[in-house]
């Protein structure tokens, strides 16, 4: 069995001396997993970080084998590796993909929203509205999309206000009525009238952990993705 294309390292870890096992995250196969032998040489060590995008060659005798990688840079992203936020968001995007995401489990719109918003934590600048649009996506791709564009109730797209925390559906103010107080607040950044990205990250989180990781992965989401939401509660530049 043999598969050419390219991936972004999501995960590194040792395999006996000298090689290690990586998984990357590709368009058109998901999630994969190799060992590359060599890995752990100075040259090869710094190809290999979690975030460096490749061109790779997969081979196994059995479809099902954990196979071997033979592995070239396209981009190794540095700044990833230089900024402490960026290197947060890139230690919780990985930890959430490989929580979430089974082997060979193709996400072609998942895989190009993490490149794109790798890019963009590797260039520096505000990328924070980019990661909660991410962590959207997982979820609409994990069958859990959040219905954030029409009260589920009156069908209105203005004076949208709430989230039902059990159905991911908006509703307004008026529609809520006595409910409200058991429901999920609005932020702005999801359409709601005010409100920051810690509190529409606060909402996403809800629908991962009741979604993904009660009901269906059995244990926390990473600790990853609560290093990173703390962090973006310390900047001011992201609190709003």
């Amino acid at each position: 069995m043999e598969w050419t294309g390219e991936g972004t390292v999501i995960a590194r870890r040792r395999h006996g001396e000298t090689a290690a096992i990586l998984t990357v995250l590709t368009p058109d196969q998901g999630l994969m997993s190799g060992v590359v032998p060599g890995a752990t040489s100075q040259r090869r060590a710094a190809m290999l970080q979690p975030g460096a995008r490749l061109t790779l060659r997969w081979r196994a005798r059995l479809h099902d084998q954990l196979g071997t990688f033979v592995a070239e840079p396209i981009r190794t992203r540095p700044g990833l590796m230089t900024d402490p936020d960026a290197l947060a968001g890139l230690n919780a995007v990985s930890a959430l993909l490989a929580y979430a995401l089974p082997e060979r489990d193709p996400h072609p719109r998942l895989a190009a929203r993490t490149e794109s918003l790798l890019d963009a934590m590797d260039a520096g600048g505000a990328w924070w509205s980019g990661y909660l649009g991410w962590e959207l996506l997982l979820l609409d791709e994990l069958g859990f999309g959040l219905q954030l564009h029409r009260c589920a109730v009156t069908g209105d797209t203005t004076g949208l206000a709430y989230v039902s925390p059990r159905t991911g559906h908006v509703v307004t103010a008026a529609a809520a009525g006595d409910w409200a107080p058991r429901l999920l607040r609005l932020p702005g950044p999801l359409g709601g009238p005010d409100g920051g990205l810690a509190e529409a990250l606060a909402v996403t989180g809800h629908f991962l952990d009741a979604h993904l990781a009660q009901g269906q992965i059995g244990r926390p989401l990473p600790a990853a993705r609560a290093r990173l939401i703390r962090r973006l509660q310390r900047r001011p530049d992201a609190a709003d």
